[in-house]
């Protein structure tokens, strides 16, 4: 017994079908702007915690110099890469060796509020 209906969809899931062609390319089109804020937002967040390395990098230098008699400030420019050191703000308070740097940022409205800071302290002996 070979029933005639067999082979075929039922009407409904046919009509169904048609309905359908493309909603998984709208549905990707429509997630690309997500997609590209949450990718924006993760190399912003890779820039912001590179910068802390940096800093830290830096302020950690600045104080080695300021124990070894040197000039903490110079030292502590000379340890931040190029692109950083128009960024980057030294200052030193006794013992205490502070680097503030803005990171990168592809947001104007970002550029002015974020900033790191790191400092590192040398105890007399």
């Amino acid at each position: 017994m070979n029933a005639p209906d067999a082979g075929r969809p039922a009407c409904g899931t046919r009509r169904r079908a048609r309905g359908e062609h493309g909603q998984a390319s709208l549905e990707l089109f429509a997630l690309i702007p997500l997609l590209a804020a949450v990718a924006l937002a993760a190399a912003q967040l890779l820039a912001v915690g590179y910068s802390s390395v940096l800093a830290g990098n830096a302020a950690e230098a600045g104080a080695l110099a300021l124990a070894g008699g040197g000039d903490p400030r110079a030292a502590a420019r000379d340890a931040l890469p190029g692109w950083s050191r128009a960024h980057g703000r030294v200052s030193v308070s006794g013992g205490e060796v502070r680097v503030q740097l803005r990171p990168p940022t592809l947001l104007k409205a970002l550029a002015e509020r974020l900033e790191v800071s790191a400092k590192a302290r040398v105890e007399a002996p």
